[in-house]
């Protein structure tokens, strides 16, 4: 699966799932044993069918048991910064969704690869090097995340019911296993961040290494966690845009857009809209 929802909870942007598929397909080919047993941990990527010659990066993939009652894995994407990976920031990526592949964030958000849309004619997709991703100055891990998503999997399907507090335990328990197999990150600066739904998500983890990280060995350096268009509460992010409205023009636009606001939430009838109205100070 590639994304479980095209739009997030918020309005989040839709993703065209024959090109994130291509994607996917681009990482199966470039290595036959990207669904190696778990044992295997980790494997490095030094080619992709669709880009010109080795990569200009370090690319790692691999899996996490984060649930061993039900056998549930996590897969990741970890890029090493280009800058000064042993100095730079350890930032975990949670895309949103929820249950869109991590593979959306590394291709079309922050990653070092882009599809080559200008240039597209036919044919296989060709993947271009990305100047600015933020893999410049940091090391990221591109996670799978919920269970279920991209290639994360559980053995069992009890595995793939796992609550907003239970996602952050699981993304807790995969940094502190990761971490210990890559003890050369352990004292970097640790950010937790992501876009759309993981505004859920990424406080939730960020709160979970912050309140019960003391017998973490090794102990998880976090300073600290970013979100954007981040969803995080359904009635203020939409009536929200009306107070943020007002910032951008006039007083009597704005409460033309009030009245308008408020009347098409009574004509809904929906208990979620017809309640709904903008915060005010």
């Amino acid at each position: 699966m590639v994304c479980s929802s095209s739009s997030s909870a918020s309005g989040g942007r839709r993703r065209s799932p024959h090109v994130v598929l291509a994607g996917l397909l681009l990482l199966i080919a470039s290595s036959s044993c990207l669904f190696a047993a778990a044992e295997a941990k980790r494997n490095v990527i030094t080619h992709i069918k669709g880009f010109e010659g080795p990569l200009p990066f370090h690319l790692e993939t691999g899996y996490v048991e984060v649930d061993e009652e039900h056998g549930a894995q996590l897969f990741y994407y970890f890029i090493e910064s280009e800058r000064n990976p042993a100095e730079d920031p350890l930032l975990l990526w949670i895309t949103g969704g929820p249950g869109c592949s991590a593979l959306s964030g590394l291709l079309f958000e922050i990653g070092p690869l882009k599809f080559d849309v200008a240039g597209y004619t036919e044919g296989f997709p060709r993947l271009v090097y990305f100047e600015d991703s933020w893999t410049k100055v940091a090391n990221v891990i591109f996670l799978d995340a919920p269970v279920g998503t991209g290639f994360s999997y559980s053995r069992e399907d009890a595995g793939l019911n796992v609550s907003l507090t239970g996602s952050g335990r699981q993304h807790h328990t995969f940094l502190r296993k990761w971490l210990a197999e890559h003890p050369e990150f352990a004292s970097n600066p640790l950010y937790i961040g992501g876009d759309s739904y993981s505004g859920y998500t990424v406080p939730v983890t960020a709160l979970d290494i912050a309140t019960n990280s003391n017998q973490d060995d090794p102990k998880l350096n976090l300073a600290g966690y970013m979100v954007g268009n981040a969803a995080t509460d359904d009635r203020y992010d939409s009536g929200g845009k009306v107070p943020f409205m007002h910032g951008m023009g006039s007083s009597p636009t704005s409460s033309t857009r009030r009245r308008a606001w408020d009347a098409a939430a009574i004509f809904t009838r929906s208990p979620t809209r017809a309640t709904r109205s903008a915060p005010t100070r």
